[in-house]
């Protein structure tokens, strides 16, 4: 099952080849990336890479979706639900350009994300994690009704985690 989902505003897809230079230009700006953890790509053949060897819609029904403006077509970035095998966690994360901070998206998005995991997948929990100076990203995931869980390093570095579970989204 590859998902699709869909706003008033966006269309959230899963990755395909045609995307990659999309993917390369987000994550080639450093104030993009600056919290993720996650270097520039140093060519489009590593966002292509990373587009190939994705696993997570296949295994687990979800994963890391393309975002793209209904009225334009445009890539504005990625939001989605990813499964840690390690641990068992299922996180929500959102990286979009920078044109598009503070217009909605992030939180609009992850509403449809949030929505299909608690009822599509029947999840009982979802967490999203952030480094403390990342405010805007900490400030998402208080609209969505997450509560503060505990502080743990992303990428060693100061970080918090958040968490919501299906019965605090109904």
């Amino acid at each position: 099952m590859h998902p699709q989902l869909e706003t008033e505003r966006l269309i959230l897809r899963e990755m395909r080849e045609e995307d990659a230079a999309g993917m390369l230009e987000l994550n080639s700006d450093p104030e993009v990336v600056q919290y993720t953890g996650d270097g520039p790509f140093e060519d489009i053949d590593e966002a292509l890479a990373l587009i190939r060897g994705y696993d997570q819609y296949r295994k687990y029904q979800m994963g890391r979706l393309n975002m793209f403006l209904k009225t334009t077509g445009e890539y504005i970035g990625w939001c989605g639900l990813k499964y840690h095998a390690e641990d068992g966690l299922v996180d929500l994360g959102y990286r979009l350009h920078k044109r598009y901070w503070g217009k909605g998206y992030a939180t609009e998005a992850s509403i449809v994300c949030l929505n299909y995991g608690f009822n599509t997948l029947h999840l009982e929990k979802i967490i999203a994690t952030a480094m403390v100076p990342n405010t805007a990203s900490i400030n998402v995931m208080k609209k969505l009704g997450m509560q503060f869980s505990h502080q743990q390093d992303c990428d060693d570095k100061p970080g918090v985690v958040y968490v919501i579970t299906k019965d605090q989204w109904k």
